[in-house]
């Protein structure tokens, strides 16, 4: 049984980072994801007058819960959106100015109704080109706390910045949620500053956060549950199996929840307390399932779906036409490429089987090899990297954007391709 080893997760790594640089002492992030989005979050975190040490398996931060050191920096956010919307919410807890920019994919990703909020509590926010996109500079003199309404239709990752930062204001953070986009996302935010010493409390879309600041902590970093999707998917579609220690019952991200589509569509599936396992029987069904929770899956899912008996639609994925691309109507594209029917709207997607099913003279014409357009997106990569398990001849126009996230995918999915 194939056993995969998957990098730290992006998402734990990044709210980790946050919270160790917040916490009163120093927090030990143990097994933390090394990628180009984690690297640049610690990078903008020294540059901002942190002290990180960044050692092969554990990193160390000195927190300062009076906020950055520096009385002024210049950070580049490379193309992390995490980078990009928690480390100028952080900056705002201190006393100095700041200016943040990023990448071009980055600088077209929005942060309005995140910087709208920050403003509503009173921090000195100005966008120096397009209103509610970087490049920014926050002039920063602590935060005061109260009241604070906030759209999260989006991007959930603006309420876990609004929830970051609530223990860091002089009086909490009360935060009035109109709409809400990959929950699942905010409640790993919430158990994560639970294990760094604050509770939040909820009432129904009201989230409200006390003042007092962080204790700093050893924390363990789990395995990335987006980037197992893909070998989940693997197994499934070729009849292997495959477990990925570290993701079990208890695990915090939400996207481990794709194995649950995977089962609705025939695989067999094993969730433990320490390791899931799914195992392809030679059956795939077509199926609707309403992705909104765990969006970032969603391309993975697309990338398989001509391999099923019957048609796959995928809905309430809207925000994922706001990730690093368009990721519906880029799915959409490539799957055309490869000879498939596809139909899109605002927030669905829906593919037909047969078109690149083996043995048939479609699937011998795509065999000659098509390139997948990546817009310079790891997930689009990864994912068609699975399409390409059944597909022969498939190839990226960037292969190398995995280093978003997984600079190790290509060696690690080879691996798994020639245990098969």
């Amino acid at each position: 049984m194939p056993v995969v080893v998957i990098p730290g997760s992006k998402s734990i790594t990044a709210r980790a980072l946050f919270l160790a640089a917040a916490a009163d002492g120093v927090t030990t992030l143990v097994r933390p994801l090394r990628s180009d989005d984690t690297e640049g979050f610690a990078e903008g975190l020294v540059r901002l007058g942190y002290r990180v040490g960044r050692a092969p398996e554990a990193w160390q931060v000195d927190g300062r819960p009076r906020g950055p050191a520096a009385p002024e920096a210049d950070v580049y956010c490379r193309d992390g959106a995490t980078t990009s919307r928690f480390l100028p919410t952080l900056a705002a807890t201190g006393h100095g100015t700041y200016r943040f920019d990023a990448s071009p994919q980055m600088r077209r990703r929005p942060l309005g109704p995140l910087c709208r909020a920050l403003r509503d509590l009173g921090v000195d926010l100005r966008h120096e080109e397009a209103e509610g996109h970087h490049p920014l500079t926050v002039r920063a003199a602590g935060v005061e706390g109260g009241e604070v309404t906030l759209d999260a239709g989006q991007s959930s990752q603006y309420l876990t910045a609004l929830l970051l930062l609530g223990p860091l204001t002089r009086k909490g953070l009360r935060i009035v949620v109109t709409d809400l986009v990959s929950a699942p996302y905010v409640e790993i935010t919430i158990a994560m500053m639970r294990a760094f010493g604050v509770e939040v409390g909820r009432e129904g879309d009201v989230f409200v956060v006390p003042p007092g600041g962080y204790r700093a902590t050893t924390y363990a970093i789990e395995p990335d549950a987006s980037t197992a999707s893909y070998f989940f998917a693997a197994a499934a579609v070729t009849g292997g199996e495959v477990t990925v220690p570290g993701l079990g019952s208890g695990a915090l991200q939400g996207d481990l929840g794709f194995v649950d589509v995977l089962r609705r569509m025939g695989a067999e599936v094993s969730v433990g307390p320490e390791s899931t396992t799914v195992r392809g029987t030679g059956e795939l069904r077509g199926l609707t399932v309403n992705m909104r929770d765990i969006s970032d899956t969603m391309p993975t899912l697309a990338a398989i779906a001509p391999f099923a008996s019957g048609p796959v639609r995928i809905e309430d994925v809207a925000n994922t036409r706001v990730k690093e691309c368009d990721r519906l109507e880029a799915c959409a594209e490539n799957l055309r490429r490869l000879g498939v029917e596809v139909a899109t709207g605002p927030d669905w997607i829906e593919i037909h089987p047969g078109t690149v099913a083996e043995g048939t003279a479609s699937e011998r014409a795509v065999s000659k090899g098509a390139e997948i357009k990546t817009y310079g997106d790891h997930r689009i990569v990864m994912s068609f990297a699975v399409t390409g398990l059944r597909v022969p001849g498939i190839s990226f126009d960037d292969p190398g954007c995995v280093r978003k996230t997984f600079p190790g995918f290509h060696e690690e999915f080879g691996a798994l391709r020639a245990r098969r």
